[in-house]
C-alpha cells in the first residue's frame, strides 16, 4: 500500500502572477464575445446530437463533482432558448449531483459528440423537478425518469479542439488495451478489503446491473 510522502512546498500563484504568464484576452476579443447568455440553433443542435455530457457540481461546503450523463441522442431536451432538461436516469443511486444542486444550483455542463473534437459548454443555475408532464418527454422504452434537472443557461460557449487533438481521443489506433486495467470487480475487492468482495461475483452483477438502462 502506498503511503503519502511529505511534499516541499510549492509556490502558490495568485491571479496577476498567473496573468504574467497568460495574458488575458482582450475585452472585444472573440474569446470573449463568443459566450452568449442564450442558446441559438448551432447550440441546439450540438444538444441534439450529443449522446454525452459531464454535469459538474459543488456542494455547500465548496466540495466538487463531475458526473457523466449519457444517452440516445437528443436525451437532453431543450424546452426553450433558456432552459434545458436532464432526465436523471438509473444509476447508483448516490445522488451526490442533486445533494449538491439543492444547496448550490450552479452548474457546468460539457457535451460531448463521438468524432467531434470541439465540445458545448454551458452554465447556468440548477433545480430539480419532478414534473410529470415534463418528464413523459424524456420517456424510454416506455418509462420515464422519477426526477429530471431543470437547468437555467446562462452562459454558453463552443470550445476549441486542442485538448481533444492533444489526447488523440477518437483515433481508436491510440487507445489503451483494456487488459491493462483491472476488472471493476478487481478494484473494489482491491479497494475494500473489509467487504470480502469476490471479483468474480462482483463482475457478474455489474455486467446485469449494466444491462438494464432504462
Amino acid at each position: 500500500m502506498m503511503h503519502p510522502v511529505p511534499q516541499p512546498a510549492v509556490r502558490e500563484l495568485n491571479e496577476a502572477q498567473i496573468r504574467e504568464v497568460i495574458p488575458a484576452p482582450k475585452s472585444d476579443s472573440f474569446v470573449k464575445r463568443k459566450s452568449l447568455d442564450h442558446l441559438e440553433e448551432h447550440s441546439r443542435r450540438f444538444i441534439g446530437i450529443s449522446p454525452m455530457l459531464f454535469i459538474a457540481t459543488a456542494g455547500a461546503d465548496g466540495r466538487c463533482d463531475s458526473s457523466p450523463r449519457g444517452d440516445q441522442p437528443g436525451f437532453v431536451k431543450v424546452l426553450d432558448d433558456r432552459t434545458l432538461l436532464l432526465p436523471d436516469r438509473k444509476g447508483n443511486r448516490r445522488i451526490d449531483t442533486m445533494l449538491n444542486i439543492l444547496s448550490n444550483p450552479h452548474v457546468g455542463l460539457l457535451f460531448v459528440v463521438p468524432g467531434t473534437a470541439e465540445t458545448l459548454r454551458i452554465n447556468g443555475r440548477a433545480k430539480i423537478t419532478d414534473d410529470e408532464e415534463l418528464l413523459a418527454l424524456c420517456e424510454v422504452e416506455g418509462k420515464r425518469p422519477s426526477v429530471g434537472i431543470l437547468i437555467e443557461v446562462e452562459e454558453m460557449f463552443l470550445h476549441c479542439a486542442r485538448a481533444f487533438n492533444r489526447s488523440h481521443l477518437w483515433q481508436q489506433e491510440t487507445w489503451p488495451e483494456r487488459s491493462q486495467l483491472a476488472t471493476l470487480g478487481t478494484m473494489f475487492r482491491d479497494q475494500l478489503p473489509d467487504m470480502n468482495i469476490d471479483a468474480s461475483e462482483a463482475d457478474e452483477a455489474l455486467e446485469r446491473a449494466n444491462r438494464d438502462l432504462y
